[in-house]
């Protein structure tokens, strides 16, 4: 068996890797145009070949154009006929994270009501030992919402005032602030190892990476000019997104969440956009309710496996 990342000739046994179950994958489409936009690159993708060079198993990961690293794991395939599709996958995923010299995430969409479909739930089942085995033991839920043209725009309350604001810096210590007593995963996971600051200036590296516009982002304050919070439309390969919103300590309990994500439909919906998207953790009971009564509906399902910030 040869574990390797592939290369530009292997393009062809790529597209031939072909997952038959009920979740998320690299299919021949995505592959292609992931290639040419640069989220792929042939050495984030990983092969376990046999003597004869047939694929046996694919793992490729995502990660942006100009990223100096991958992301996420975005497709785990191993061939029908190998009889242990844990063990290979596993030893596949821990030869890729030695050659990155990390373990980025795995995540895989699914539909609501996942667990009981009786395809859907041996396809992650197998592939969940599998990237625990190489390390990824830390689970996650993430509720996939939309918007869609369709629905009511929210109108202002006039309770708070949104302005742009061109100095990076002044969003690192607004996402510093809003951190604290967080209740998103990634956020607190991060804050583990890393010091607040760093972890926030990293975030607005990310989110400065995307596709929206910097000039949308927001910060939002009282009329006394306090700051509340922070809300960035933005945009991925898919489309427009809801990409960050948070409320400072001091100002949660008072509805500020819903204000927040109603600026940024607005935003986007002044662009003539038709449909939001946008993830939220099981767990934080009320930024799912805002996107609730924000107009969002809860369409699918993101599951995410990550690494334990305590044993890296």
């Amino acid at each position: 068996m040869l574990f390797r990342p592939a290369v530009e000739a292997d393009l062809d046994r790529l597209l031939g890797c072909v997952v038959d179950e009920s979740i998320s994958w690299a299919h021949p489409d995505r592959l292609l145009s992931f290639l040419e936009s640069g989220n792929y690159r042939f050495d984030r993708i990983w092969l376990a070949t046999d003597e004869a060079g047939e694929v046996l198993a694919r793992a490729v990961w995502w990660g942006f154009p100009d990223g100096h690293r991958p992301l996420a794991l975005d497709c785990l395939y191993v061939h029908p006929r190998v009889d242990d599709r844990v063990g290979l996958a596993a030893e596949l995923l821990r030869r890729a994270h030695d050659a990155f010299g990390e373990a980025p995430e795995y995540h895989v969409f699914v539909s609501n009501g996942w667990r009981d479909n009786p395809k859907t739930g041996p396809a992650v089942a197998w592939r969940w030992e599998a990237a625990g085995r190489a390390g990824l033991t830390e689970e996650l839920e993430r509720l996939r919402y939309e918007w869609t043209a369709d629905a009511p725009v929210p109108e202002p309350s006039g309770r708070l005032v949104f302005r742009g604001q061109d100095d990076d810096e002044v969003f690192v210590e607004a996402f510093r602030r809003v951190a604290v007593g967080t209740l998103d995963f990634h956020t607190r996971h991060a804050l583990t190892t890393m010091d607040p600051v760093a972890q926030a200036r990293q975030d607005v590296r990310d989110y400065r990476s995307m596709r929206g516009e910097r000039a949308w982002w927001r910060l939002a304050y009282t009329p006394e000019g306090d700051l509340v919070g922070v809300a960035l439309p933005s945009a991925n390969d898919a489309g427009p997104v809801v990409s960050y919103l948070g409320v400072v300590p001091e100002w949660r309990g008072h509805g500020f969440a819903e204000e927040l994500l109603g600026e940024i439909t607005r935003l986007h919906a002044e662009r003539g956009v038709q449909r939001i998207v946008a993830d939220t953790d099981a767990g934080n009971v009320p930024m799912a309710r805002a996107f609730e009564r924000g107009g969002y509906r809860n369409f699918a399902i993101r599951l995410v496996l990550s690494t334990n910030p305590a044993n890296t």
